[in-house]
């Protein structure tokens, strides 16, 4: 393929993918998680102090927070939730925003211009892995398939976590293997670079460490061949190779983590940092862990280290103990094994789906073949054609991908922590490339076989071959445009998105809520409805990082299912309104006085942005 051609498409793509993220965010009010992280992220700037949120690592919230460095805002430094209280970042973050005399819609505008980088960068490195590995048709698909999915879209341009994660893992697996495959120094440290960056985005990251130690393993096993003792110790100094490696990778990382969270640490007071640790963990599982980071905090050398860990051991706390959150018309905070593979399935777009069908019937069509062509079927055999197969560095990579999405989605189902498709974003690019590899591989095949019996045959099978060809590649032409459609037609409301098998985005808050759905983000939207329709009073129950005080003024009416029914307008999030109607699962126990079931009776008079439901309840009759 003309290499300007390609190069105009990714700009095009990527464009695109910008404009409909920069463009759909603008409205948007303060979502749920993004209050903490953008006044955390000006702190760690400002002042070079972690005492606000310390569950995530500082990379995504430091380039949030960057260029609020020149907006010169007004901070509360003797406001409690930062002077006394400790990691009061709810509390915090809705005082910077709304209370302190700043602008929160130029603030959190920025902070979300800045982190869309992230996008950019994880579309770029989608399209380069590919196309080293697969070829630029496959990369061209993967890309297209990454920068429209309404997942990206919804994630990508909100001051969360999510996004830098899936390019923390994408960016450490791409240059361990592109290390595994050219074995320099350079490689070496290119990996170790990328191990930090990865950790210092997201602590789920960690998970790195276990996953590209299994790969080294593998790919210091396919080098063993019994027979021949040269080959042995060639295979014996790969491996040591491999591992001295391994050890220089996680060394490096170490070090950059260290180098990050120094600097992090340097304006807070050591005393301040050891009793919010102390406090933090007070009721972490295993005393050793938590008493480990909590002295490793009185040695000033270690205090970065000390303070990486104390993150660690919050997330790990966190994902044990869950969410409560609404599923399927059940209310838990047990989770569901279940949980990610339906809320994969209705989602994600179903051609995405569909070219998933397709990919994963092809892989079993090559396999099938594969197998009956095999001259013998014993373990030996298989074991020794299945190295063989995994020395081509596709196939290593192809490997990799099957894995590291098994190993995610395994971790994820067996959390306790449901509550969005988001926690399972870092699969997505690999999910992307094989489809798009297989995609092209059914493309490429035909089962008409030409045969040279006479002229005519070979013409018709000629044409019946070409025909198979054409009719396939205008499916698959289809989906696609059918897939663009459908991310341009969902603007700007990418974070509500459900697919055509569930009704869409309007039925979605019957399925799930919670970062699914609503997250906050159409408060302001709420706000012109009251405007537009004359309103002078609205009780509200909101969910999100917003503030409704100061969108709607003396309007609002701060509102709970506990004050029981009045007559006049109320607005309620969706994931309030669910996760308290919702049926308890069992051993989950809901105040009835927490109850929304009086508003059921109710239909809403509108849906605003599918995340908040407005009511307006008539007076009872004398």
């Amino acid at each position: 393929m003309n290499k300007k051609f390609t190069y105009i498409a990714v700009a095009l793509i990527l464009g695109v993918m910008g404009a409909l993220a920069i463009g759909s965010f603008w409205n948007d009010a303060v979502t749920t998680d993004e209050s903490p992280h953008t006044v955390a992220g000006y702190t760690y700037l400002k002042f070079k102090d972690f005492r606000i949120n310390p569950e995530h690592p500082p990379l995504m919230k430091d380039l949030a927070g960057l260029p609020l460095q020149f907006q010169n805002l007004n901070f509360p430094t003797e406001h409690p939730a930062w002077k006394d209280n400790v990691n009061d970042q709810w509390w915090l973050g809705p005082v910077f925003l709304y209370e302190s005399g700043n602008n929160p819609d130029k603030i959190i505008r920025s902070a979300r211009l800045s982190v869309v980088i992230f996008l950019f960068l994880l579309g770029w490195f989608v399209f380069r892995f590919a196309r080293s590995t697969y070829g630029t048709k496959v990369a061209l698909m993967s890309l297209f398939l990454f920068a429209f999915s309404p997942t990206f879209l919804a994630h990508g341009r909100y001051v969360t976590t999510d996004v830098g994660a899936t390019l923390g893992f994408f960016i450490g697996i791409f240059y361990f293997l592109r290390y595994l495959k050219q074995r320099t120094n350079r490689s070496m440290v290119a990996a170790g670079i990328a191990l930090g960056i990865a950790l210092l985005l997201k602590f789920s990251n960690f998970l790195l460490v276990p996953f590209i130690g299994l790969l080294a393993l593998i790919a210091s096993l396919i080098n063993w061949q019994k027979p021949d003792p040269q080959q042995q110790m060639t295979a014996f100094k790969n491996s040591r190779q491999i591992g001295f490696a391994l050890l220089g990778i996680f060394a490096i990382a170490g070090i950059l983590i260290w180098i990050v969270y120094a600097f992090h640490v340097w304006g807070y007071p050591p005393e301040r940092q050891t009793a919010d640790m102390a406090h933090n963990l007070s009721s972490f599982g295993s005393r050793f862990l938590a008493d480990t980071a909590i002295k490793l905090s009185e040695i000033s050398i270690l205090r970065p280290l000390a303070q990486y860990l104390h993150g660690l051991l919050m997330v790990v706390q966190r994902a044990s103990g869950g969410n409560t959150t609404y599923f399927l018309g059940e209310v838990s905070a047990a989770g569901w094994t279940h949980y990610f593979p339906v809320v994969y399935l209705i989602k994600e777009q179903v051609g995405l789906h569909i070219l998933t069908i397709i990919a994963f019937l092809t892989s079993l069509g090559g396999l099938w073949i594969a197998w009956k062509n095999l001259p013998r079927r014993k373990i030996g055999f298989l074991w020794a054609r299945f190295k063989e197969w995994l020395l081509n560095y596709r196939n290593f990579v192809t490997l990799t991908g099957l894995l590291f999405i098994a190993m995610y989605w395994i971790n994820s189902m067996t959390s306790n922590l449901n509550i969005g498709v988001r926690h399972v974003l870092p699969t997505f690019p690999f999910i992307y490339m094989l489809v798009s590899y297989q995609i092209f591989k059914w493309l490429e095949t035909t089962n008409v076989k030409i045969e040279p019996k006479n002229p005519f045959h070979i013409i018709t099978e000629f044409f019946r071959s070409y025909l198979a060809t054409a009719i396939k590649g205008a499916f698959v032409a289809f989906i696609l445009i059918w897939y663009l459609l459908t991310a341009v037609l969902t603007y700007p409301f990418y974070l509500s998105y459900f697919n055509e098998l569930v009704g869409g985005p309007a039925k979605g808050y019957l399925y799930a809520v919670d970062s699914n759905l609503d997250w906050g983000q159409d408060l302001k939207r709420l706000a012109d409805f009251v405007e537009k329709n004359n309103i002078d009073k609205i009780r509200i129950d909101y969910f999100g990082g917003g503030s409704p005080r100061y969108y709607l003024g003396d309007k609002f009416i701060p509102w709970q299912p506990s004050k029981g029914e009045e007559p006049g307008w109320i607005a309620v999030s969706a994931t309030l309104l669910m996760g308290q109607t919702g049926k308890t699962a069992p051993g989950f126990i809901r105040n009835p006085q927490d109850e929304y079931t009086w508003l059921l009776k109710h239909k809403p008079v509108a849906q605003i942005g599918y995340s908040i439901f407005v009511f307006n309840i008539p007076k009872e009759k004398p």
